[in-house]
């Protein structure tokens, strides 16, 4: 390679942006299926054959939402071998749900981890935040060249807010609690997994499907309301939504896989991974026979439950230390969250695995 060619290199890698690393904080309390059947009244066995849960990771008295995810970005600083003044941009992809009501959580995570020279925004799209971070940020990074390294980071811990005695909001008894992070860098190198194409769709006809009715300006928080579980998510009209969910929502999932995946320049048989958010286990099952994926090409979180937007990052984790994600591995992380939103991104893995 010659002295022009080497420039040409070094500015076309430049303009690619790379997965440094991941990092998560799994809570170490557990919630078992025992302990959802006796507080649900589901049978233990429903719980686990049909919700698809062993256990998932339930908050200890200091796991907040933000916290968790300082703990999880430490991880990936620590991981990615940089230092906190490296990062340019500090994205919270945690839920709205978290320490205070009215608060922004990304400057709080950059003060305590030391990013002093970081600027950051919350930002939220319920399960599909992780997914649509990374295309903003590589919009971001790639349109001002004083974006070089975003951190994205948050923590969850929507499962305070479910009801399980609720038959109509039982479908999220999976929710549990940890907090994740992803770290970001233009120009890295190869070794590093690229960022390729993603895919978002938003349908806000069933943006108030699944709402907490109490604690917003329309119906404000009083003791009436909160003693009466109106702080919980609730399903204002169970039968509708599921009538028309059901219609449009595997369509709508798969429809994001095939277009993260066809803009990338690859199809879906060179799939090596796909990491899916947490759902009942048909579902799981019905997106990888609908893709055409075999079920050792994924990981199933039922000891996790639903993270939440750190589904994605916890599959990714899996994925590498179960060695399903080698090098030069094709990626896709699939998501969709209440509201209703379903998003995908695609990866192609660098020469190392981790």
């Amino acid at each position: 390679m010659n002295e022009n060619e080497m420039k040409e290199s070094e500015m076309n890698e430049q303009s690619i942006i790379r997965l440094l690393s991941v990092g998560t904080y799994i809570p170490e309390q557990k919630m078992t299926s025992g302990d959802i059947a006796e507080a649900s009244g589901i049978p233990q066995h429903i719980v686990e054959s049909k919700l698809g849960i062993r256990q998932k990771p339930v908050p200890g008295p200091d796991d907040h939402p933000c916290a968790m995810g300082v703990a999880a970005a430490k991880e990936a600083i620590r991981r990615a071998h940089i230092a906190p003044e490296d990062i340019d941009l500090i994205i919270y992809i945690g839920e709205e749900y978290k320490e205070y009501p009215v608060w922004t959580a990304a400057l709080h995570l950059q003060h305590e981890i030391g990013a002093v020279k970081a600027w950051g925004f919350d930002m939220g799209s319920r399960c599909c935040t992780a997914i649509m971070a990374v295309q903003t940020a590589k919009s971001m990074m790639l349109g001002d060249s004083r974006i070089r390294t975003v951190l994205l980071a948050g923590g969850y811990r929507n499962g305070d807010l479910i009801d399980l005695t609720d038959p109509n909001t039982r479908f999220m008894a999976n929710l549990g609690a940890g907090g994740g992070a992803m770290l970001l860098q233009r120009g890295a190198g190869s070794s590093y997994p690229e960022v390729l194409d993603s895919a978002m769709i938003t349908d806000g006809s069933f943006a108030k499907d699944v709402i907490i009715q109490a604690g917003g300006t329309k119906q404000p928080l009083t003791a009436e309301l909160l003693a009466q579980g109106q702080a919980c998510f609730r399903v204002p009209d169970p039968e509708q939504m599921k009538s028309r969910l059901d219609a449009v929502s595997m369509q709508r999932f798969t429809q994001v896989v095939e277009q993260a995946i066809q803009g990338s320049g690859y199809l879906i048989s060179d799939i090596d991974f796909i990491g899916l958010l947490h759902m009942k286990r048909s579902a799981h099952e019905f997106v990888l026979r609908f893709l055409g994926i075999p079920e050792d090409r994924s990981v199933y979180l039922e000891d996790y439950g639903h993270i939440g937007q750190f589904d994605p990052i916890v599959c990714i984790e899996l994925g590498v230390n179960r060695k399903l994600i080698q090098p030069g591995s094709i990626v896709v992380l699939a998501a969709a969250g209440i509201g209703y939103a379903w998003g995908a991104l695609t990866l192609r893995w660098g020469d190392r695995a981790s």
